[in-house]
């Protein structure tokens, strides 16, 4: 484990962590703020599921000036907060977990109203100061470190290596009907690094035309970024060739698809969908659309280093094929999560 300042943990990303992940059995209750975006709530729950606990989500809707000038400024007089009857009140958890600007007040008020005894821990950078939270996670791109800032190659998230393992004792039918290769296409949207213009769609639809041509079994899934009309033209382009293809109707096959695959193919502008392809130790092939900024430059860049991603402009190299130790970050925030808060717990009890 390096060791870049004191008390300040960056993880190689090569590295496992054996350490303790578990809270103490007198102190096993857990808040999640969530401000309803599934990326956000998809990392908060992998350090959850990584400390064993089963977190109560407490979803925010902050509106006019508390919604704007978050994450500065106070919890909405609305919410009622710390009153009988308010969702945030006493007793107070053991831990509460954010990610997201709109969070951020939340986080704050906790840690003081709970006088300390609240752990408090923040995902992603909200661009505040050090003591807002007891502890900060931020992937190794983003440029935020401190006394208590911890930094992993890639996000939290649900796929431990157990997940995976469990999923892949079963294949499901339409799976297995499907013939080897299996690609998994994980497919984002435009956001404001990357655009998606006319020739990026194109290029991404001559891809999946040549890897079904190759007679390649595609696994495809959008996400709720993806533009409609995309993912008609997707449907199009795929249309008679072995293929599943998830529009979001019905159970949800991606854990499957993580899980089965022999390879990914994942657009550039979607962190969390690139970091749990890399959580399966399969071929993950980055498509980047046009656009893209310094912060995703050093993220791919970094996996690219690792060696579990190439980026993809031709179904040819979809015949490249490599292998890595994969990669899961969740159980190493969780560890690091309870050895501050058994050290805040033993100094509060020394003071009582």
């Amino acid at each position: 484990m390096a060791q870049t300042a004191r008390n300040m943990i960056s993880i190689p990303p090569e590295e496992t962590f054996d350490g303790v992940t578990s809270f103490p059995e007198d102190a096993r209750n857990c808040w999640i703020i969530s401000d309803g975006k599934a990326g956000n709530l998809t990392q908060c729950l992998g350090v959850a599921n990584a400390l064993g606990l089963a977190p109560e989500i407490k979803e925010i809707r902050p509106r006019g000036l508390s919604r704007l000038i978050a994450p500065y400024g106070p919890v909405s007089a609305r919410e009622r907060f710390g009153q009988p009857g308010s969702q945030f009140a006493a007793p107070w958890p053991a831990l509460a977990i954010a990610c997201g600007r709109l969070t951020t007040p939340y986080i704050r008020a906790i840690r003081k109203a709970s006088r300390l005894k609240t752990f408090t821990v923040i995902l992603l950078d909200p661009k505040t100061g050090a003591n807002t939270a007891d502890l900060f996670w931020v992937p190794e791109h983003d440029k935020r470190r401190g006394a208590n800032v911890i930094t992993t190659l890639t996000s939290p998230h649900r796929y431990a290596p157990e997940v995976i393992a469990e999923l892949r004792k079963v294949m499901p039918d339409d799976i297995a009907a499907l013939s080897s290769p299996r690609v998994a296409v994980l497919i984002g949207g435009p956001n404001g690094d990357y655009t998606y213009d006319a020739q990026d769609r194109e290029r991404l639809l001559q891809l999946l035309r040549q890897l079904s041509e190759q007679r390649v079994s595609l696994m495809i899934t959008c996400s709720r970024r993806t533009p409609p009309d995309l993912v008609a033209e997707i449907a199009v382009a795929t249309r008679g060739s072995p293929c599943i293809f998830w529009e979001g109707s019905g159970a949800n096959p991606y854990p499957q698809f993580l899980a089965h695959a022999d390879a990914f193919v994942v657009t550039a502008d979607s962190v969390n969908m690139v970091g749990e392809a890399c959580a399966t130790g399969k071929p993950v092939h980055v498509f980047f659309p046009s656009g893209g900024s310094a912060k995703f430059a050093r993220y791919h860049s970094s996996l690219a280093a690792y060696g579990a991603t190439r980026p993809i402009s031709s179904a040819q190299q979809m015949h490249e094929t490599w292998t890595y130790a994969p990669l899961y970050s969740a159980t190493v925030i969780a560890a690091e999560i309870v050895r501050r808060y058994q050290r805040r717990r033993a100094l509060l009890g020394s003071l009582t």
